[in-house]
């Protein structure tokens, strides 16, 4: 498992959600933790990991240690949202970018847990921030997409030189073609959407 990089069409695609948690999942699960703190990121979203599922991991303190911070989400949806502020976020699929974002202060999120169970957190701060920046993954968008064209403008040249290295990882075969990642995504999606 690794974390790829914007322009990824992964990072682009809807995620589907999942049905059933099941051992496979709680390994999915345990490889992104892993890979999370591995990049010192505080969240990840499955399709960051190039898989097409309602599926985030978070944790504020990007510790392996504080496994009372981790927070596993299965079909996360926001139910409710108020107040905004803007901050700063950065993220594990496109690094070096950095920008300020305005998000809600607070979120109420309903979602499943490991055990299929359902809850509802009530999330302020960092953790709603990264949840909003989960979800937002999960749904095919960018922290970069919320930003002004003036801000815009201060990401071109990072996003230029993520663009250049995908297209020659690309070039070397590294990284599939559309159509292959698109099959792959409606493969894994049919097994377990």
């Amino acid at each position: 498992m690794q974390i790829i990089k914007y322009p990824h069409p992964t990072l682009r695609h809807r995620s589907k959600p999942l049905r059933k948690v099941d051992a496979r999942l709680k390994e999915i699960v345990a490889e992104m933790l892993e890979q999370m703190y591995e990049d010192n990121g505080v969240g990840l979203a499955a399709n960051q990991v190039d898989l097409p599922y309602r599926l985030a991991v978070m944790n504020i303190k990007s510790d392996p240690t504080a496994t009372e911070e981790e927070i596993v989400l299965i079909n996360p949806v926001i139910s409710k949202r108020s107040d905004t502020a803007e901050a700063e976020e950065g993220c594990l699929s496109l690094p070096e970018v950095w920008a300020s974002v305005r998000r809600s202060e607070k979120v109420e999120v309903i979602a499943y847990d490991l055990s299929g169970q359902e809850c509802k957190y009530e999330l302020d701060g960092l953790y709603a921030r990264a949840v909003q920046h989960e979800i937002d993954h999960l749904d095919g968008v960018l922290f970069i997409d919320r930003l002004s064209p003036t801000l815009k403008l201060t990401v071109k040249d990072p996003l230029s030189m993520l663009e250049a290295q995908f297209t020659a990882d690309r070039g070397h075969g590294v990284i599939p073609n559309d159509a292959e990642i698109t099959k792959r995504l409606a493969e894994l999606e049919a097994q377990r959407t």
